[in-house]
């Protein structure tokens, strides 16, 4: 190999390396002088300089008005690769807490007020399989969001084909509305008298949306298979023992 291309594996440009070359060559002189040796323009090469010396592979002292510079050995290089490699050492635990064996990340995506709730609601809707399950709480929707954003949002869902299984708290129900219904493409089931759900939760699409309470003011987006998977067990068991609501339709 060339020394000019174990410079530039070794982090010099052409150009930088061409000039450290050429105050080797000279051992020490002005920017006029390693210019003319290396045939670039002086203040291409008085830029470079200042670079080289901050990597500590040139040195400067003042005469008078003019700055002389002065190679260091080639030994420095070895003496910055070995800095490189310590700086290396000293972040490798934590590159390796970034890394993914098996090439999969969950992706989580964390909204605040109520805007950001309404981006997780607005998310359902484009959930491919046409199934939403979710367990909800009727008493905190209808502060945040609110009765007329959930509303439009219910018609919204039912006029896209997407049918809900939900779950709700008996206790955190407010009025006669988002009923066991055909019509709504919903299907109701009622949890225990002590089974009370604060938060809301969407089950859709490899994906987990939650939706905090008027105190906590967030939302949230889960993607991952194995965390979707493990909720949706827990919500499939829960089913099975809840109240079916009475159908209205």
């Amino acid at each position: 190999m060339s020394i000019e291309s174990v410079l530039t594996d070794l982090g010099l440009s052409k150009n930088k390396g061409l000039i450290y070359l050429s105050s080797l060559e000279i051992g020490t002189g002005s920017v006029v002088d390693i210019a003319k040796k290396a045939g670039l323009p002086r203040t291409t090469v008085h830029e470079i300089l200042q670079n080289l010396v901050i990597l500590g592979l040139i040195s400067f002292a003042t005469k008078g008005r003019t700055r002389i510079y002065t190679a260091e050995p080639p030994q420095k290089l070895k003496s910055i690769l070995k800095d490189k490699e310590r700086k290396l050492e000293g972040i490798l635990p934590e590159l390796s807490s970034l890394l993914n064996t098996s090439g999969i990340k969950p992706k989580i995506k964390f909204y605040e007020g109520v805007e950001g709730i309404k981006s997780v609601f607005e998310d359902t809707l484009t959930v491919k399989e046409k199934l939403l399950c979710g367990i909800l709480s009727m008493q905190d929707l209808y502060q945040i969001p609110g009765k007329n954003y959930m509303d439009d949002y219910v018609k919204r869902r039912v006029e896209a084909g997407i049918k809900l299984n939900v779950i709700r708290s008996e206790g955190k129900e407010v009025e006669e509305t988002w009923p066991f219904s055909a019509k709504e493409s919903r299907e109701l089931h009622y949890a225990t008298k002590d089974m009370i759900f604060p938060m809301t939760m969407y089950l859709y699409d490899n994906k987990v949306g939650i939706i905090g309470t008027q105190k906590e003011n967030f939302g949230l987006i889960i993607e991952s298979e194995d965390f979707y998977r493990t909720q949706k067990n827990l919500f499939e068991t829960l089913w099975q023992v809840t109240r079916v609501a009475k159908k209205i339709d």
